[in-house]
């Protein structure tokens, strides 16, 4: 009943529609992290290597972010996402073709430029429909789309990996797409109210004029660590779980679909209590969480699955607590008339900055001779200390949106 009250029709198939959108983006991102264990053999590339496939994809969606952050107000929103959408997904179709490393790499650069942009459409999207009182609630429903990656998605790839090989999770994303990106073309509305409060006729100048106001500044710093974790933790995890804790490759689906189902429920919850006290509150909450968790989980050895489900699934609460309020948070700094350009510039920041910290994983991290991870535990007080950085950074946002809407 309470959504009744709070949603319309349209919003609601808007939920669904942006969490399709963002569940394919995310599964394309993620897949890459328990194949990796499948990958690094078979193409014979070093953990270094591999970390630089997963970050050519953060770089070239960082600079494509950047590029198109100009034009994104220039345009009907829906017609500007269904663009980058429809390259995304021929993205993901090379990748599905890839026979080689330097052909994956390729690949990933090209699905980097187009999927890059995706998210800050999507943010915007929400910020043009949805009131700031209730964007936490939106935003929970739209993060479960990494809960149904892990619940549906990943399983699933890694069952298509093990059955015929690592090419066809990517045919399995841009089946799904495909069937995404003709519902948006045929049931989307056009989103143009922007188009009103444009004063900047060129696109670079109105980026530049983006860029250069102090208080969105302020807010890009806080961006740079936020997405340090994912990125430095995702792609050894299933290489640390199998290497180091002793998990068979088999057991990988059960524990991602565990942790799955988890935040399929905490994501609308966290949502809820986001809007009801406070997005900033419930950062920090996450961020403690997530600290502890990764302390522990970065330190373990051989250990009993049930025990690393455990883990991992207050772990990803406290890590989709961060997320959710964070992003909820964002939508009420710019002005509707820089709504996209800040979007497109902060998800680039996010994105440059989860490159080079998975750059910076692959050279914390070594492999020794039998596979084993060593300093993984350096890499989770890496993390840690990139969290508490992001809590201070983090208030100034919640402290200028207070006094932005209390004026």
């Amino acid at each position: 009943m309470e959504q009744t009250q709070i949603f319309t029709p349209y919003q609601k198939f808007m939920i669904a529609v942006l969490s399709f959108i963002q569940f394919t983006v995310v599964l394309d991102f993620m897949v890459l992290s328990p194949l990796g264990a499948i990958l690094m053999p078979e193409l014979h590339i070093t953990p270094q290597q591999f970390g630089l496939v997963v970050s050519a994809y953060a770089f070239s969606a960082g600079a494509s972010g950047l590029l198109a952050a100009g034009f994104a107000d220039k345009f009907d929103r829906k017609k500007f996402l269904l663009f980058f959408y429809v390259g995304f997904l021929i993205g993901t179709a090379f990748c599905a073709m890839a026979p080689t490393y330097e052909l994956l790499m390729a690949a990933r650069i090209f699905t980097g430029i187009f999927g890059g942009v995706i998210g800050s459409v999507s943010v915007a999207v929400i910020s043009d429909i949805f009131k700031p009182e209730v964007r936490g609630r939106v935003m929970g429903f739209v993060q479960m789309s990494f809960a149904a990656s892990q619940v549906l998605g990943l399983p699933i790839g890694l069952q298509l990996a093990n059955m015929f090989d690592w090419h066809a999770p990517f045919w399995m994303i841009v089946m799904v797409g495909i069937l995404v990106g003709i519902i948006i073309l045929v049931k989307m509305q056009p989103l143009t109210q922007h188009l009103a409060y444009q004063k900047d006729g060129n696109p670079f100048v109105h980026l530049f004029h983006t860029v250069s106001k102090p208080h969105y500044l302020r807010a890009f710093s806080s961006t740079v660590l936020l997405a340090t974790g994912g990125f430095m933790l995702m792609p050894f995890g299933s290489a640390f779980s199998t290497k180091n804790l002793g998990l068979t490759l088999e057991q990988l689906p059960v524990l991602y679909a565990v942790t799955g189902v988890a935040a399929l429920f905490f994501g609308p919850m966290i949502g809820k209590l986001s809007d009801r006290f406070g997005k900033y509150n419930m950062f920090v909450i996450g961020s403690l969480i997530s600290s502890l968790l990764v302390g522990i989980f970065c330190n373990l050895g051989t250990t009993p699955l049930q025990i690393i489900m455990v883990i991992n699934v207050i772990m990803f609460a406290g890590i989709s607590s961060r997320m959710i309020s964070a992003s909820a948070l964002m939508t009420s700094v710019p002005n509707l008339e820089d709504r996209g350009a800040f979007m497109s510039v902060n998800s680039s920041i996010q994105q440059i900055s989860g490159g080079l910290a998975s750059l910076l994983a692959g050279a914390i991290v070594v492999k020794a001779p039998d596979g084993h991870l060593e300093r993984y535990d350096w890499l989770g007080y890496t993390v840690i200390a990139s969290m508490i950085i992001s809590v201070i950074l983090m208030k100034w946002v919640d402290n200028f949106v207070k006094n932005k809407e209390a004026k």
